[in-house]
């Protein structure tokens, strides 16, 4: 299986190249959940923030750093962002990820729930989790 390109975006919406398949964590969750969240995988390059599935914000690691409460609630924290609707074009997809450091965008449906990310891969190729076969 190959993953889908970003140049082949054309003619797609983001629902044919998000990436459903990702842990959020509550917004209850704390600093140290997220760093700890962070040093499991060198994958995780966003947190999805949510509250009963609604999407709360966002942050990266480089938002984690300095002298934080490790028991600060992350939605004090958390960026709202750029977000974008799975019936979007796939390459307005495309482009909101790669405009950030962490190459991904929420997505959000009418409801404000998330229903998965766009993620790009690290060489700039490919979107993460898709797959064109």
């Amino acid at each position: 299986m190959s993953k889908i390109k970003i140049s082949d975006a054309d003619g797609l919406s983001v629902r044919d190249v998000l990436h459903a398949q990702l842990t959020a964590l509550e917004a209850t969750a704390t600093i140290a959940d997220a760093r700890d969240y962070f040093a499991a995988s060198g994958s995780h390059r966003m947190a999805l923030v949510c509250d009963d599935g609604r999407y709360v914000g966002s942050l990266t690691p480089d938002r984690l750093e300095g002298e934080l409460d490790p028991h600060l609630a992350l939605a004090q924290i958390a960026e709202r962002g750029a977000t974008v609707s799975p019936d979007a074009p796939a390459t307005t997809g495309r482009d909101l990820a790669l405009q950030t450091d962490a190459r991904r965008v929420p997505v959000i449906d009418a409801d404000g729930r998330l229903v998965g990310v766009v993620a790009v891969t690290g060489d700039l190729t490919s979107f993460c989790g898709t797959s064109s076969d």
